[in-house]
This record gives C-alpha cells, sequence and structure tokens, in this order.
C-alpha cells in the first residue's frame, strides 16, 4: 500500500517562505511523476507543480518564477520551495503520484498566508 506523507505547511506573512515536503512509502515504480495541488476554498483543485522521475518540470501559471519544485528519487520525495508568498496562494496543498499503480493523494497540508 503506497502512502503519501505531507509536511511543511503553515502560516506566513506575505513575501514569506515555506517548503513543503512529501514522501512516498511502499514500492513504486521507478518511472513516476510526482507533485503538488492546491485547492482554496470554493474553488477546483488546480495544479501548482509537477515533476518528473527524470526531471521534468511543468508549473502552474500563477507561481512560475515564484515557487521550485524538485525531487529525491532515492527517498521518493517531492519538495516545493515556495517563496514570495501571496494571501491568494493560501490553500490545501496536495501531493500527488502518478506511477503504474495508479493515482495517489496525500492527506493535504494548509498553508495560510496572512497580508
Amino acid at each position: 500500500q503506497v502512502q503519501l506523507v505531507e509536511s511543511g505547511g503553515g502560516l506566513v506573512q506575505a513575501g514569506g517562505s515555506l517548503r513543503l515536503s512529501c514522501a512516498a512509502s511502499g514500492t513504486i515504480s521507478s518511472a513516476n511523476v510526482m507533485g503538488w495541488y492546491r485547492q482554496a476554498p470554493g474553488k477546483q483543485r488546480e495544479l501548482v507543480a509537477i515533476i518528473s522521475s527524470g526531471g521534468g518540470t511543468n508549473y502552474g501559471d500563477t507561481v512560475k518564477g515564484r515557487f521550485t519544485i524538485s525531487r529525491d528519487n532515492a527517498k521518493n520525495a517531492v519538495y516545493l520551495q515556495m517563496n514570495s508568498l501571496k494571501p491568494e496562494d493560501t490553500a490545501v496543498y496536495y501531493c500527488r503520484l502518478l506511477a503504474t499503480i495508479g493515482t495517489r493523494w496525500g492527506q493535504g497540508t494548509q498553508v495560510t498566508v496572512s497580508s
């Protein structure tokens, strides 16, 4: 059973930084895509950033230039460095894994940016 465990959310002032971490437990295929999505109250879940096991990345338009995704394949872990945070970044951030086993989601971690 593959599970995703997230950490690193919290409360930060606008302009500040946070780093989210997500680690996948269990056995997963070496070829996979890990990433982050977020959902604000009353809004649909949206892409933040994804990264393939080969290192290819894709970012949502609203976070380009401010957020950086990275991963450690040996640890089956993915990270999201969030800089220059804005109040509109406030949301629950979810880690997602796409592999041969299918799609798995983490439980979510709250990020709140105060103005």
